[in-house]
């Protein structure tokens, strides 16, 4: 289920929910179904790169390659 941001035209609350296909949802302040469907913020640009080369080099002084695609493991 995709996380949604809405807008209650009614009481002007602004709220994030789980909306499953074709269900509208309530207002959880008033309870009201006039919404406006929000632009949700991206995610910033995190250190997953980082992340992942510590897990390489953690993995490959480990003696395994796990995290390593087929084209990256060193060749025997």
């Amino acid at each position: 289920m995709p996380l949604y941001s809405y807008r209650c035209k009614s009481c002007d609350q602004g709220f994030e929910t789980l909306v499953r296909s074709g269900e509208t949802p309530a207002c959880p302040s008033c309870g009201g179904a006039d919404l406006t469907r929000q632009v949700s913020n991206v995610a910033p640009e995190g250190k997953s790169g980082a992340i992942l080369q510590s897990a390489r080099r953690q993995a490959s002084r480990e003696g395994h390659f796990s995290n390593y695609s087929r084209s990256e493991r060193p060749k025997v």
